[in-house]
């Protein structure tokens, strides 16, 4: 696959790059407010980054907070076990919370049904990444 280029239209990257900025400050805000999410955010601005000015995707991604996970990405690295255990956890703390908020609010049971679904999939994904 290859890489994404930057888009040819000034005006195109332009936008890009301002909505990749503005993505990366909701992502920020998602660090500290709970139930707004941070990863997908970021993910979406590297995206627009890529194809507006792929050295802010550098950048991004090459930052002191996120550079100690690129061995995962960059290298086939395992994650240690401490850090599965605790993101397993973690998330299904985070299942376990969105499914009693939702059940309690009286939303749809597909909904609560799709929430619960993602959990064996993220833990499936967790226990695999970076395996050799």
């Amino acid at each position: 696959m290859c890489p994404p280029t930057a888009s040819p239209s000034r005006l195109r990257r332009f936008l890009l790059a301002g909505v990749g900025v503005i993505l990366v400050g909701v992502g920020g805000v998602g660090v500290v407010v709970p139930g707004l999410p941070t990863t997908v955010f970021l993910i979406m601005a590297c995206w627009c980054f890529a194809r507006s000015c792929p050295w802010l995707e550098e950048r991004l991604i090459r930052n002191r907070f996120f550079a100690p996970f690129l061995i995962y990405v960059d290298h086939p690295e395992k994650m240690p076990r401490k850090a599965r255990v605790i993101s397993t956890v973690v998330m299904w703390l985070a299942i376990s919370i969105s499914v009693s908020i939702l059940f309690f609010n009286q939303r749809p049971d597909w909904l609560i049904a799709t929430v619960l679904a993602c959990g064996p999939i993220g833990t499936w994904y967790i226990w695999r990444v970076g395996k050799k």
